[in-house]
C-alpha cells in the first residue's frame, strides 16, 4: 500500500458517519469533542500559523505535516487526540497559512524547516513532546530529534522515509533532478505540481477515487499558485537529496 492511499483509507474511517453512532453507542453519556482553535506566533521572523487543541498542562503531541498540504491534514486527528494530549499542528514555511516576509530572504531547505520549527517550539516553551510526523514532516522532524533528543519523547511515523528502499518509481525525476539540476529537469519535477498532478497524489491505487473529498488537493493547488510558492516547492525537491544523505545519522 502506498502512502496516498493510507492517508486516503485512513481518512476515509475518519470521516465515516458511522464513526460518530458507534461512540455514542459505547458511551450512554454524548462524547466530548475537544475544539480546534487557531493561532499565530511570530518565530524565526516569520509568522507561523498553527492549530491547537487539548489541555495546557497535558503532554505534547506535535504533528508535522507532509507534501503538498499543511496542518489541514490533521484537522479529523486533531480533537481525537485532544481528549489527553496537548496537539500542536503548525504550518511548515511554504506551505499553508504560515507567513514568511520577503525581507526575510528566507532560503527553503530541510534544514531551514527544522531549524524554524525549533525555534517555534521555543517559542512556545516546550520542553517534551511527542512527534508525529508524515513526509516532508519526517526530515524536518528527524533533524529536530537529532538536535534535541532529550526533549523528544517519542516518534510515530506515517510514511516517513530514512532509506534509500523508500523511494518508489515516482521519484525517478526527482533523483535525475538531483543528479542534474538543469532547467530541463526542474521543469519536468514541475509538471507534478499541476492541479492534475496533485490530485493524482490523493487518487493513486485508491480503488474508489470518488471516496476521496475534494478539498485537500483543491486547497494545495491554491495555495502552490500563490507568487513564487511554485519556485518554493521545486527548491524543496532539489534540497530532498540531502535527507536521503542523513539516512544513516537518522537510523542511528
Amino acid at each position: 500500500m502506498n502512502r496516498r492511499t493510507f492517508v486516503a483509507a485512513a481518512g476515509s474511517l475518519l470521516a465515516s458517519s458511522d464513526a460518530v453512532p458507534a461512540i455514542e453507542q459505547s458511551n450512554p453519556e454524548k462524547p466530548h469533542i475537544p475544539h480546534t482553535s487557531i493561532h499565530r506566533i511570530k518565530a524565526d521572523g516569520l509568522s507561523i500559523f498553527y492549530r491547537e487543541a487539548g489541555q495546557q498542562d497535558a503532554p505534547v503531541v506535535l504533528l508535522l505535516h507532509g507534501f503538498p498540504i499543511s496542518s489541514f491534514m490533521y484537522r479529523e486527528l486533531i480533537p481525537r487526540l485532544a481528549d489527553k494530549y496537548r496537539v500542536l499542528a503548525p504550518d511548515l514555511p511554504g506551505f499553508g497559512f504560515t507567513e514568511v516576509p520577503a525581507q526575510r530572504n528566507y532560503r527553503y531547505s530541510f534544514d531551514a524547516l527544522a531549524n524554524t520549527m525549533r525555534i517555534f517550539t521555543d517559542a512556545l516553551h516546550l520542553q517534551r513532546y511527542a512527534l508525529y510526523v508524515f513526509d516532508y514532516g519526517a526530515p524536518t522532524g528527524f533533524r529536530l530529534a537529532m538536535a534535541r533528543p532529550d526533549r523528544v519523547t517519542a516518534i510515530i511515523s506515517q510514511n516517513g522515509n530514512a532509506y534509500e528502499q523508500g523511494l518508489g518509481d515516482a521519484w525517478a525525476p526527482i533523483q535525475r533532478y538531483w543528479r542534474e539540476p538543469t532547467t530541463e529537469n526542474r521543469e519536468t519535477v514541475r509538471k507534478a505540481l499541476s492541479p492534475d498532478g496533485l490530485r493524482w497524489q490523493y487518487t493513486v491505487g485508491v480503488p474508489n477515487p470518488e471516496i476521496i473529498a475534494p478539498e485537500g488537493y483543491t486547497l494545495d493547488a491554491a495555495m502552490i499558485a500563490r507568487p513564487g510558492n511554485m519556485e518554493i516547492q521545486l527548491d524543496l525537491f532539489l534540497d530532498y537529496a540531502n535527507n536521503v544523505k542523513l539516512y544513516p545519522a537518522s537510523l542511528q
